[in-house]
């Protein structure tokens, strides 16, 4: 019998792209929503991390439930048994995109994404590269039709952001969605406003 706590469980994920702010807003985000998370994060992502953000790796290990090193292929997440919601690759680096969409598993995170399409689960990746090239888009599509969300961090103006974290909130609420979980975003869309 699967117990609640192994249903409210997501794997997250950050690679080398820009935008580990994203990352670091999901795990904020799933733990003040109550989401057990098994955190991944890469060399590079840990390397973008501190170049980008005042955080240090340890503070945002901190945000997580488990954290697993990427080398260790023998982590819970590693296999299929290991029920989760599925997982958010959150900023997701063209070469993260390139081995998942190939079935190459030579690290935790790839192995972690792997398993959950294998375990039809939801698998959402915050691509992050422009201009892109034709084997970037390749590789999107044919993630798309094995139901992944491909979720670029697009920032919206519809809502009118006052500032850098409003445009981060309402991108992190979107990837939530995809995954299913649904939080309180001050900016959704209620129709278009007239006489602005």
């Amino acid at each position: 019998m699967m117990t609640d706590s192994s249903t409210r469980r997501l794997v997250v994920a950050m690679t080398g792209a820009t935008g580990t702010i994203y990352g670091v807003r999901v795990l904020e985000a799933l733990r003040d929503a109550g989401v057990a998370t098994h955190f991944v994060m890469s060399k590079w992502g840990a390397r973008t991390l501190t170049h980008e953000t005042p955080y240090t790796v340890e503070q945002v290990n901190a945000l997580a439930t488990e954290v697993h090193a990427v080398g260790d292929l023998g982590a819970p997440i590693s296999s299929g048994s290991f029920v989760t919601l599925g997982m958010i690759i959150a900023p997701c680096s063209m070469r993260t995109l390139a081995a998942i969409a190939n079935g190459f598993g030579d690290n935790l995170i790839h192995r972690a994404a792997d398993v959950v399409l294998k375990e039809g689960r939801r698998l959402v990746l915050a691509v992050q590269e422009t201009p892109l090239s034709a084997i970037h888009l390749e590789n999107m599509l044919k993630l798309s039709r094995l139901g992944v969300a491909i979720v670029p961090p697009v920032p919206a103006f519809y809502n009118r952001p006052d500032s850098l974290d409003d445009i981060v909130n309402y991108t992190v609420a979107r990837l939530l969605d995809q995954a299913g979980i649904h939080i309180e975003a001050a900016a959704r869309w209620d129709g278009m406003k007239t006489g602005r």
